[in-house]
């Protein structure tokens, strides 16, 4: 895809895919879709206990490091590989949790702010078909792999419920596209669908379809709450990039790993 804003999300992902395939050719809850359900998300958080708050550095401590996801590299996330929320505009004001999540941008207001960039490694079975000898099969297998921003706050009050509550209404209410600008490059988001994922004490997902010049990628968002914290894992598959395969799974591994850490 020719988007810049989608470019940075994919760097990683595809520094790590291009040296793979030089090497083979060498040789919880759920969120909901229905309004009912966003409003009663919205009544939980608003009943709940507001959780304490993590300081910069201990949010700093109980972001994910390397090491803490088997098959996963995990790195801080470059400043020239992120995307500030003040260079995203959003059309549909209630759009714009969604659009600064998909950005790997912080949703709401937290008081401390962190930003990985986590990148799977290829299977056991997708090394094999790297030295396969088959070209067709290698490029598949090297470019297998899934770039996820995470971005994590820490709110005080009952910022991360009403992020969470944001990110539900966002996608009911803009289920049928939005559009916006991120590093001044256009979107437009086409198509929204929910998807399961478990996790913390509050987690939902997202298949959010972007399209820009005709070209379509899908990315999958989940968003997680445990505590104070909120999370939310922006993912994109370079092989669906390419247009190798159909879909991708969502980071379970990734959101599992952070809901423990916050716990």
């Amino acid at each position: 895809m020719r988007s810049t804003a989608i470019r940075r999300t994919a760097v990683a992902a595809t520094a790590v895919s291009l040296a793979l395939f030089a090497t083979a050719c060498g040789g919880s809850d759920s969120g909901s879709g229905d309004k009912g359900k966003d409003a009663k998300g919205k009544e939980s958080a608003a009943a709940a206990p507001a959780a304490k708050a993590l300081s910069a550095a201990e949010l700093e401590k109980a972001a994910l490091a390397q090491g803490d996801v088997k098959g996963h590299k995990i790195s801080k996330a470059a400043a020239k590989d992120t995307i500030s929320v003040d260079d995203i505009k959003v059309e549909k004001k209630v759009c714009a949790p969604l659009a600064n999540a998909l950005m790997g941008a912080q949703v709401g207001e937290p008081g401390a702010f962190t930003k990985r960039t986590v990148v799977s490694e290829p299977k056991k079975g997708d090394l094999a078909k790297q030295d396969s000898g088959d070209a067709e099969e290698a490029f598949k297998a090297a470019f297998d792999i899934t770039t996820t921003q995470l971005a994590l706050g820490s709110y005080d009050g009952k910022g991360a419920q009403e992020s969470v509550a944001s990110l539900r209404t966002a996608a009911t209410e803009c289920a049928d596209g939005f559009e916006f600008t991120a590093a001044g490059e256009k979107q437009k988001a086409v198509k929204i669908t929910e998807e399961q994922v478990k996790g913390g004490e509050e987690a939902a997902a997202w298949a959010v379809q972007l399209e820009q010049g005709g070209e379509k990628v899908v990315f999958k968002l989940v968003a997680l709450r445990q505590g104070a914290s909120f999370a939310s894992f922006s993912s994109m598959n370079m092989a669906m990039l390419a247009g190798e395969v159909k879909d991708f799974d969502l980071p379970t591994a990734v959101v599992e790993a952070q809901a423990a850490k916050l716990a």
